[in-house]
């Protein structure tokens, strides 16, 4: 029998809840393996011309990192006017993919995959479409700051295990209730990586002046 689609548009938080709690588990290598095949999946799908960029986001993108076992992705897109979102829902249906309409803004859109009314553990996936010049670095900040860092890596699983007991059944609270660690984290990878381009400007200027320092000295002794 074929699984039901849920509508996530239909079912307020409460619904969402109880259909689908909260499950926190232990890192599993595969997801990386789960995410290659998708990224191909729907590169195929969307073709170049839409597609820009794609990459593995969430806690499934972060090695030894306890999740909630849905692969996230992000695919940067070129354009996404209202004729483009069209273009994109359609060929998004072709691999299984449903539009999470109250997700989306004008810039941005979501989709999620192997959602059923069934209960049936199937693989989920949630996808976030971002036009060109929109790309979330706060999420690509998040995960490489937890890719570096295992404990803080390991202090975050310790939260979202608390946060899953507490607030199982609804996933807008659970999510809220990370949002302070996550920004903390976010901020300081932001930092630190304009510390690192500050810090690479001002060695290129370094050897810049000493070039030219060089370049003096040698004209004079000419």
């Amino acid at each position: 029998m074929k699984p039901e689609k849920v509508n996530f548009d239909n079912l307020s938080a409460e619904q969402a809840g109880k259909l689908f709690p909260i499950r926190i588990v232990p890192y599993n290598p595969d997801w990386q393996t789960l995410f290659e095949h998708e990224k191909t999946l729907l590169a195929e799908a969307l073709g170049k011309d839409i597609v820009l960029h794609i990459e593995h986001i969430g806690s499934t993108s972060v090695e030894g990192l306890a999740a909630k076992p849905t692969i996230d992705i992000i695919v940067e897109v070129a354009d996404l006017s209202f004729g483009a979102k069209q273009v994109i829902i359609a060929k998004m249906k072709t691999v299984g993919y449903e539009n999470m309409c109250n997700a989306e803004t004008e810039n941005r859109m979501t989709f999620g995959k192997g959602y059923d009314e069934n209960h049936v553990e199937t693989q989920t996936y949630h996808v976030h479409i971002r036009e060109k010049g929109q790309t979330p670095q706060d999420e690509i900040c998040f995960r490489d700051y937890l890719r570096q860092h295992s404990g803080m890596r390991d202090e975050y699983a310790a939260l979202k295990y608390v946060l899953a007991e507490k607030h199982q059944f609804n996933r807008e609270d659970y999510t809220q209730a990370k949002t302070g660690f996550i920004t903390k984290i976010t901020e300081r990878q932001k930092k630190k990586q304009m510390n690192e381009i500050e810090s690479d400007q001002k060695n290129v200027v370094g050897i810049c002046t000493e070039f030219h320092t060089l370049l003096k000295f040698s004209k004079r002794k000419r």
